[in-house]
């Protein structure tokens, strides 16, 4: 390869790793009595703004909340309901949490023989009757129009007075569908109210023709259809800018509020946040352990080799860390193990390439014809290897949310952590340590 080509791929790696060092600064740093802190990433793209909250998120177990189970009553849903039924009843639910700002939640549906339990666990939660009082609420759908308030009555106005209830809610409303409008193949969200329904219905229609209707879902607009014809017949259709999977989504928020499930809460358990904090500087301190130890034996065993393979480690932390932030990934602590046993893999390649390149070497070929070929016949092993291990972390982490495989959160933060240290692992691996070594090694041409 050309220096120069050569030149650029490094510098971008130093820039990569500044980026993730200052992103993974801390908050504030006291040097000398001075506080330096970290740069606000808050910048705009357009009219889209960006202002993303870096700290880490920790799960349950790390920064203690509640765990509350539910046992879900569908008896008197048949087999066609059942699965939008309890569809929407997660939706509902993950909305709700959502309403106390936190965004680590986990809400999983868990079928046990023939029963259905719900499992929430929220982090960081210490008003504990209050979530399940909320929690244990039926979704509230109702159907509301705008109102034109006199100008002496908008200076005292609240935002509930500019709507009218047309009296239609959940128990209207049989059932929403997103369906292809066979006319002109458009996605849309068809639905289908019950006989009282129908009358009520046909009145707002009318009462409101090319106007919008403003349809909530516990007090929060989930979308505001304009009526363009008086509908009679108790069948309507929502159309617009929809995807497929935007349209099932508007369809699953009506559901919630026409298909209620009763739920009765069978288990609250509390974590303490001590225990979190004990536990996260146990990991920590776990994985330099890990990491100092994996160096020695790198630097013992390959010298020159094993220091370049030490320093796309630490790269590896950074970057892995910065991941861990932006996308975000909710830290438990198996993903924190994780993250531990992914440090170790992390040389896995490194490791298969150095024992190509002393056979490389002992072929006779020169240092860099070797390094090159090591890199490049190493990749099968490499591939196969890491392949076959985030084959068995897919299965843990069960991304399709498959009854028959795990469901557990705990188990699934180890796997998708395992995961990305893999793909990281493999990017470190190979393309910062074979530039580094291309960069500082070219004096034993």
């Amino acid at each position: 390869m050309d220096r120069l080509r050569i030149r650029k791929i490094f510098i971008t790696i130093l820039g990569l790793t500044f980026i993730c060092l200052v992103i993974n600064l801390p908050p504030e740093l006291n040097i000398g009595g001075k506080v330096y802190r970290r740069p606000d990433f808050h910048f705009r793209l357009g009219p889209i703004d960006f202002k993303p909250n870096l700290d880490l998120r920790l799960g349950l177990d790390l920064s203690g909340g509640v765990a509350l189970t539910y046992n879900v009553n569908t008896a008197k849903l048949g087999s066609s309901e059942l699965a939008p039924a309890l569809e929407s009843l997660k939706s509902n639910i993950e909305r709700r949490v959502n309403l106390f700002g936190i965004s680590e939640s986990a809400v999983q549906l868990i079928k046990e023989k023939d029963s259905h339990r719900l499992k929430i666990e929220i982090p960081g939660l210490t008003n504990v009757s209050e979530a399940t009082d909320l929690i244990g609420q039926t979704a509230q759908l109702s159907f509301q129009s705008l109102v034109d308030l006199p100008p002496e009555a908008t200076a005292t106005a609240k935002p509930e007075d500019y709507f009218k209830d047309e009296g239609i809610n959940g128990s209207h409303l049989k059932k929403a569908t997103a369906q292809i409008n066979p006319q002109n193949g458009q996605p849309e969200v068809s639905l289908e109210f019950n006989s009282q329904g129908t009358k009520l219905f046909a009145a707002a229609t009318k009462a409101n023709l090319k106007k919008p209707i403003y349809i909530f879902l516990d007090d929060y607009p989930i979308t505001t259809p304009v009526v363009q014809e008086i509908i009679s017949d108790g069948r309507a259709s929502i159309s617009g800018n929809f995807t497929l999977d935007t349209a099932k989504a508007l369809a699953i928020q009506l559901n919630a509020g026409a298909l209620p499930l009763p739920i009765e809460l069978i288990s609250q358990n509390q974590v303490g946040a001590t225990l979190g904090k004990d536990t996260i500087q146990k990991g920590v301190f776990a994985g330099l352990v890990g990491l100092a130890l994996v160096s020695f034996f790198m630097v013992g065993n390959y010298g020159v080799l094993g220091i370049i393979s030490t320093v796309s480690l630490i790269i590896y932390g950074l970057i892995t860390l910065t991941l861990y932030r932006i996308i975000p990934i909710t830290l438990t602590f198996p993903g924190i193990v994780g993250f531990i046993l992914s440090i170790g893999m992390a040389v896995d390649s490194n490791i298969l390439i150095f024992a190509r390149f002393k056979e490389e070497i002992r072929a006779g070929h020169d240092w860099n014809q070797a390094l090159e070929l090591a890199f490049g016949r190493a990749w099968d092993s490499i591939k196969d290897a890491n392949a076959a291990t985030i084959i068995t972390a897919l299965v843990l982490l069960n991304p399709l949310g498959w009854n028959f495989l795990n469901t557990s959160g705990m188990v699934r933060g180890f796997a998708l952590t395992l995961i990305l240290g893999i793909v990281i692992g493999i990017f470190t691996g190979v393309v910062v340590s074979r530039n580094l070594l291309r960069v500082f090694t070219r004096r034993r041409l």
